[in-house]
């Protein structure tokens, strides 16, 4: 299976990349999540022009965030610097919006952007929208501003819901899943992308590879697989899980109520300890600060064992290869972490694992 690695915007981040690239790790992404991290143009801009060969993504941008317009032009800059080797991640923006006290957008919103930016990035006219008002677009100017003549890879962001994984089918790109692990799930996802793409003409440079992004921790001997430096490794993908949990429980209860007695008084405890409540209109103020990155040691406890299994990968080198190989069977064909602790021993790790 292929590595890659994702990360906040931030300074800095160029020399991350860099490193990647030297390990060998295939891509290396950085989130769009505008009122927490920093912006991911300005981010690959500096790493398109510090690295040569490693992929480039940005996971995951929304119609709820940018206009196709703005999107397509930014991600065709980015394929100036890096000919053919950026990949964008589309998604209804769960997260990004939710960071603003909104709600996601809908697939069928999703669906039209993708159609715009495949049709954009590739050189194409597309149809725009706005209101009523509906438009023929297109780049309008040449030479080296923007490329539109390399492929740039597209992959639509899926949880567990058909929606995203049937869009990916019908637009002929791949999928994206956080913390998905579940092989199961995979399959299910892969099978509604399929039967999606049954009589649809694949988009032209269609591509259609699967990611999955989720935290990685090595078992030192008889280390506990639940102990600090663990919980510690995989705390923010748990938190991440338990935000979102205490953040839709009253607007969109269905996620919520799928967690265990254990999972659900843990969300309670994170929203007494925010100060907050799941219906609070600032919320998202007191649930996001500090999202995905590296938890307080005061929130351990909030790390569920159950949790940990579920959206991190944690063992000893011979479990972590068999989880791996699992997912490969399940049809993931590359694996990135999102790093916490020390990015660049993480990486590492992960590119003595795989690559």
């Amino acid at each position: 299976m292929r590595a890659g690695v994702v990360v906040a915007a931030q300074p800095g981040v160029e020399d991350l990349a860099v490193r990647a690239e030297e390990l060998g790790l295939h891509s290396f992404w950085v989130n769009d999540t505008p009122m927490v991290h920093g912006d991911p143009f300005v981010a690959l801009s500096l790493c398109a022009k510090a690295t040569s060969r490693i992929r480039l993504g940005i996971g995951v941008t929304s119609p709820a965030l940018r206009s196709a317009p703005a999107a397509a032009s930014g991600l065709a800059s980015l394929n100036a610097l890096a000919p053919g080797r950026i990949i964008c991640a589309v998604g209804t923006g769960n997260t990004a919006r939710r960071t603003l006290g909104m709600r996601p957008t809908t697939a069928a919103r999703l669906e039209n952007f993708t159609v715009a930016l495949q049709d954009l990035c590739a050189g194409r006219s597309t149809e725009y929208r706005e209101g009523d008002r509906v438009r023929d677009i297109r780049f309008l100017h040449a030479g080296a501003h923007v490329n539109t003549a390399d492929p740039i890879e597209f992959v639509v962001a899926a949880l567990l819901g058909p929606k995203a994984a049937a869009v990916a089918g019908r637009r002929g790109t791949g999928l994206i899943s956080f913390g998905l692990l579940d092989p199961t799930a995979w399959h299910a996802m892969h099978d509604t992308r399929r039967h999606a793409a049954q009589g649809t003409p694949p988009a032209p440079d269609s591509r259609a590879n699967s990611y999955v992004v989720t935290s990685l921790h090595l078992l030192d001997e008889d280390e506990d697989p639940h102990g600090d430096a663990a919980r510690d490794a995989t705390g923010h993908l748990v938190l991440s899980l338990l935000a979102f949990a205490a953040d839709t429980a009253a607007d969109t209860p269905a996620f919520a109520e799928q967690l265990g007695p254990e999972e659900s008084e843990a969300v309670r405890r994170l929203l007494d300890r925010r100060g907050t409540t799941a219906t609070a209109p600032d919320r998202h103020t007191k649930l996001y600060p500090n999202y995905l990155g590296r938890i307080a040691p005061q929130d351990r406890d909030l790390v569920l064992p159950s949790l940990m299994n579920n959206l991190a990968l944690v063992g000893t080198r011979d479990d972590l290869l068999a989880r791996i190989a699992t997912l490969e069977q399940a049809g993931v064909d590359e694996l990135l972490i999102q790093p916490v602790i020390d990015p660049p021993t993480e990486m590492a790790l992960l590119a003595q694992l795989l690559t």
